[in-house]
């Protein structure tokens, strides 16, 4: 009943945002007292970014909710406004007179925008569903590839039945299912190990002791065989703002294929810490069939060779990866700063993919040598770096672009935005203006035609301060 007298007001309600309001209007008086003094911020219903100073704990206790009870309970009025709206976050800004009339800006996100720090946008998806080169790659065929000679599966089975008398173990026709889902046949290693045990938690009736002896046999957190999956790259999501600033290395002496993702690697347990252990059918030139691999939950790109087979990893012995000359090559992905490379001449040859300009203590750069580059693909620029914004025009292969707010205006009022891009980023100071942010967002987006960031004024009347 006291649902329905004191329903949950929406996000585009005053009363829902008020107790924030407040709260920030007494912490920023001097701030929001000047003519078009704003304060901004962000709530989602996983967290939130409010300019709010927090009390700091008594000396030699943690902080605890009650030491930002006032900030805690005013976030959870708009936080269940946003659930009950379905609505993920909303970026705001706020005006407020000192006779306490208010202007709220709300900025509700676009599918095509994904999450930012603070209330600023992220990248810009240009292209619905688009993702970086690397996620398109796939391996290189190695025809001579074979399984490792200590690849044993009957010894494997011989070891896991010793080891887990007693456990239940999969049919063939569950094998046989599996590998109509995955599309791919399980080798013969990955085969045996579950003829011994299927891995379902429902064996083990709740008993944790007897999962860890399970790990603990088969050296890893096993999955069962439903839990089964391929790592091809879409498997390995990663936001356009960090995924366009990696690169493939696939070398020729490599043991395992530096790719995103693979329709070979067959993701079948964890190591305890959130990386994923698979075996690996494609390998690189020098490894084998079948060997295990690591996808590391840290890296988006490539994967660390655990053990040359099943039978090894389970057996504890150690992988024999083969030697090699380091292949020295300049790097795809370059970074020119104040302290890494101090020139894009320094940066340019054939194979750059990604050119990065961070903070700079010198004359304006010029793009000219970048021109005819046949794999670039990713330039980002802080604000200020550039000496003409427009020779980015003559930079044809671009997917993706990050620029400051003013380069950005250059590009728009020259109708030279790039027509090849993917995706693109606004590169913004702490202290910029979330409003002009959106706006210039909300012009790229329009290019393609794409969803726009929705933007809302809600006015109210605090009353002036007490």
């Amino acid at each position: 009943m006291d649902d329905q007298r004191n329903p949950t007001p929406s996000i585009h309600d005053f009363a829902t945002w008020e107790p924030v309001l407040r709260l920030l209007r007494a912490e920023h008086a001097e701030r929001l007292s000047v003519p078009g003094g704003r304060v901004a911020g962000r709530i989602g219903q996983g967290g939130w970014s409010v300019p709010l100073k927090r009390r700091l704990p008594p000396l030699g206790r943690a902080a605890q909710l009650e030491d930002i009870r006032d900030e805690h309970d005013a976030v959870e009025r708009v936080r269940s406004a946003l659930a009950k709206d379905g609505v993920d976050a909303v970026s705001f800004a706020v005006e407020i007179e000192p006779a306490g009339r208010t202007l709220l800006h709300l900025l509700e996100p676009s599918p095509a925008v994904e999450s930012g720090i603070g209330p600023h946008p992220g990248a810009l998806v240009l292209v619905e569903d688009s993702l970086p080169e690397p996620w398109h790659r796939l391996p290189d065929p190695v025809p001579r590839a074979a399984p490792a000679p200590s690849a044993d599966p009957a010894v494997l089975e011989q070891t896991l039945r010793e080891r887990l008398p007693g456990t239940v173990g999969a049919t063939e026709a569950e094998i046989a299912a599996a590998e109509v889902r995955l599309g791919v046949a399980l080798p013969d290693e990955l085969k045996a190990l579950y003829r011994v045990t299927r891995a379902n938690w429902e064996d083990w009736r709740g008993d944790y002791e007897a999962a860890r002896r399970h790990s603990e046999a088969v050296r890893c957190e096993l999955f069962g065989l439903d839990d089964l999956y391929v790592a091809e790259a879409a498997t390995r999501y990663c936001p356009w703002q960090f995924a366009a600033m990696d690169a493939v290395d696939i070398r020729p002496d490599a043991v395992v294929q530096g790719l995103v993702g693979s329709p070979g690697w067959i993701v079948f347990g964890d190591n305890g810490g959130g990386d994923r252990l698979a075996v690996d059918l494609t390998p690189g030139p020098r490894g084998h069939t079948g060997q295990v691999i690591i996808l590391s939950h840290e890296e988006n790109v490539g994967a660390g060779l655990v053990a040359d087979s099943l039978t090894d990893l389970v057996l504890d012995r150690p992988s024999a990866e083969p030697s090699s000359e380091e292949v020295r090559r300049p790097p795809a992905v370059a970074w020119v700063n104040a302290s890494s490379l101090r020139s894009i001449e320094a940066a340019v040859h054939p194979g750059l993919e990604v050119l990065a300009i961070g903070v700079w203590d010198g004359p304006p750069l010029s793009l000219a040598p970048l021109t005819g580059l046949p794999r670039l693909r990713t330039l980002t620029a802080y604000p200020g770096t550039l000496a003409d914004v427009l020779e980015i025009a003559e930079l044809t292969g671009l997917e993706y672009l990050e620029l400051g707010p003013q380069e950005w205006r250059v590009l728009l009022d020259a109708k030279a935005v790039p027509r090849s891009l993917s995706a693109a980023a606004i590169k913004v100071r702490h202290d910029e203006d979330p409003l002009a942010v959106a706006d210039l967002a909300n012009e790229l987006l329009a290019l393609w035609d794409r969803p726009l960031i929705i933007r809302t004024v809600i006015e109210g009347d605090l009353g002036p301060v007490a």
